[in-house]
């Protein structure tokens, strides 16, 4: 697989076309690409490792725009940022919109930054099924901060804490009520809290919001993988700016403290171990509709369960009979 390794190579010299070229590759379903993919993603190696950062918010929040706003604050200070920007995928067509380069238009000219939106075609969770290896494509091209921009908040979007360091959750100025459409599975994976568009009028309602979550954050039970004073709420303005300092400051500052204690390492080994379980339920079910006779077989069964012939659990057993027989 020469081409492989050329890719490869060129990956890791920083070729912004390389990196769009490998990104397609892995998240292409086709077998022989699914090959030269894995193949590319052992040449690179895990050797380079970037600050890998989830965001997540409920709608109207600004992601986008709090997005570029820190990523520009990034490469203004030096940094290489890369931001993966999950859209969601319709349950009809499969399309998607794909418009965060529209969104984020002066990051995506900026010559430190790179922005390549993916989507999410049938993966819960907020983040394409892909998404890990395209964050080691950009780990291996050089970039040191990645931001992934999950699709939206939700509970199955604690997923995306299982390919990030740091979790932000990001929220809009509301009442206290607020609090109740905000998921205890998310509050409880978030590692910051931003409060975004604490600027204008929207100002003193963002501070009691802010005020709000730094409470209920409070009561939550302290996790061993957070030094004191974590997780927090803290109040950012996109459009401003203000706050991007001190935001960035404690990500920083709390990523360091997980390198030192050596948190860091034990949560992306657990990450590795649950990627691998997933892998594995995915590759089993391609292997049930990859084989003709075994694809015949689902599909018998599924009919049995569609007509009530057959419970779901029963069927599952027998899908996975001769697989399990080593038929």
């Amino acid at each position: 697989m020469s081409d492989v390794a050329s890719l490869a190579r060129a990956l890791q010299d920083g070729d912004r076309r390389a990196l769009a070229r490998a990104i397609t590759l892995v998240e292409s379903g086709r077998s022989d690409h699914r090959e030269r993919a894995t193949a590319l993603i052992a040449a690179v190696g895990a050797e380079r490792q970037a600050l890998r950062i989830a965001l997540s918010g409920t709608p109207g929040v600004g992601k986008s725009t709090f997005i570029e706003a820190l990523g520009l604050h990034l490469t203004a200070n030096g940094h290489r940022v890369a931001v993966l920007a999950v859209d969601p995928s319709s349950a009809r067509s499969g399309g998607s919109i794909l418009g965060d380069k529209t969104r984020m238009e002066r990051l995506s000219r900026d010559p430190r930054a790179f922005i390549r939106p993916s989507p999410a075609q049938s993966q819960l969770g907020g983040v394409a099924r892909r998404t890990r290896e395209a964050i080691t494509l950009c780990e291996a091209a050089g970039f040191d901060v990645v931001l992934i921009e999950t699709v939206g908040v939700g509970q199955s979007e604690t997923i995306a804490a299982q390919m990030a360091d740091i979790f932000v959750l990001l929220l809009a100025p509301a009442g206290g009520d607020e609090l109740q459409g905000v998921k205890r599975g998310i509050m409880e994976m978030a590692d910051i809290i931003l409060v975004n568009k604490a600027d204008g009028d929207l100002r003193a309602q963002a501070i009691r919001t802010q005020a709000d979550y730094a409470g209920a954050l409070r009561l939550l039970r302290k996790r061993p993988q957070d030094p004191d004073g974590f997780p927090k709420a803290l109040c950012v303005s996109a459009a401003t700016g203000d706050g991007l300092s001190e935001a960035w400051s404690e990500i920083s500052d709390l990523a360091r403290w997980r390198r030192e204690s050596g948190i860091w390492e034990a949560t992306r080994a657990g990450q590795a171990e649950y990627w691998f379980a997933e892998e594995l339920k995915a590759e089993m079910m391609a292997l049930l509709t990859r084989d003709p006779v075994l694809a015949e077989r689902l599909e018998a069964l599924r009919a049995q369960v569609s007509r009530g012939d057959l419970s779901p659990v029963a069927a599952a057993r027998e899908a996975l009979a001769p697989l399990l027989s080593g038929a």
